[in-house]
């Protein structure tokens, strides 16, 4: 006998917005289950107003509005009994981020909550990362978005240390991170890997997952460092539109694709990584799993 319940995950994120409906599967001396049912992905850059200009502009504002009213829709639909929505980076840095957050509620009856980086990593590794985690090896665990980026290291199959930086591909893009935060960041995964024998990397988000689709490559199976930076070159050497064209790359996918590979690659050269693995997990992942076990 099995108990079949349906949670929905919000992640509003800098790039893009996402629903993800999971269906939980309970049965008795068993391990829970979470199917993915449904992902729908919507690309309202928000990081691109936040970051530059410090608000949401009206125009993203009611587009906001119109994806949360499909979302209500969705979930009513697919009989969702529990929801949460998030929002990341872009709506904690926008000055009229809490008037957005209660105009949506008002209109789009979806409530939001506003979360810090130090959160964000905490509900990403709420995921699927113990499948991947083995307790003799060491992991450094990296989450590109659009807003920031947020690095997670295990060992002895738990989380040593984690810490958010303001660095991602939406504000690359904008030319919005200096020097500094690149170096403080080489600082602190070299600091916290040093003394760590082959660290292995695990990588979340769209851009990394689209880069390991198009290895071709079994789930299970690792990239290499070098065929990273071998695929970054070839993608590097081709037009925006050639991205589009010839690799089938989303209008959003095919810009930020570039800044987010250079971060797994820096990530990979300073914890001397040689191999990242891709589980196709991230924070709306971690949402459901974390709502489902009351982490949050």
């Amino acid at each position: 006998m099995i108990h079949i319940k349906k949670y929905a995950a919000i992640d509003i994120g800098s790039n893009a917005m996402r629903l993800l409906i999971t269906n939980i599967i309970e049965q008795k001396n068993k391990e829970v289950q979470f199917n993915k049912s449904a992902l729908i992905r919507v690309p309202i850059r928000l990081g691109q107003d936040a970051f530059t200009v410090g608000e949401i502009s009206e125009d993203n504002i009611d587009r906001m509005i119109d994806a949360m009213k499909a979302f209500k829709l969705l979930m009513k639909v697919y009989k969702v009994e529990k929801y949460m929505a998030c929002a990341t980076s872009a709506m904690r840095e926008a000055y009229n981020g809490k008037e957005v957050i209660e105009i949506i509620k008002k209109k789009a009856d979806i409530k939001i909550d506003i979360i810090d980086g130090k959160k964000e990593a905490a509900i990403i590794a709420s995921s699927d990362l113990h499948q991947f985690i083995k307790t003799n090896e060491n992991y450094l665990y990296v989450d590109v978005g659009g807003g920031s980026t947020e690095f997670s290291l295990f060992s002895n199959g738990k989380m040593v240390v984690s810490k958010s930086f303001k660095n991602g591909t939406v504000r690359l893009l904008n030319h919005m991170v200096n020097e500094i935060v690149w170096q403080e960041i080489e600082k602190w995964i070299k600091t916290n890997t040093e003394g760590l024998d082959n660290i292995i990397m695990i990588g979340s988000g769209g851009n990394i997952n689209k880069t390991f689709k198009l290895s071709g490559k079994m789930q299970d199976k690792p990239l290499t460092y070098k065929y990273l930076k071998t695929q970054f070159d070839y993608i590097n050497s081709l037009t925006y539109e050639q991205r589009i064209a010839e690799l089938g790359l989303n209008t959003d996918r095919a810009d930020v694709i570039i800044p987010a590979l250079t971060i797994y690659l820096s990530a990979m050269k300073w914890s001397g990584a040689n191999h990242i693995y891709v589980p196709k997990i991230g924070l709306s992942d971690g949402i459901v799993k974390a709502m489902y076990f009351e982490r949050i």
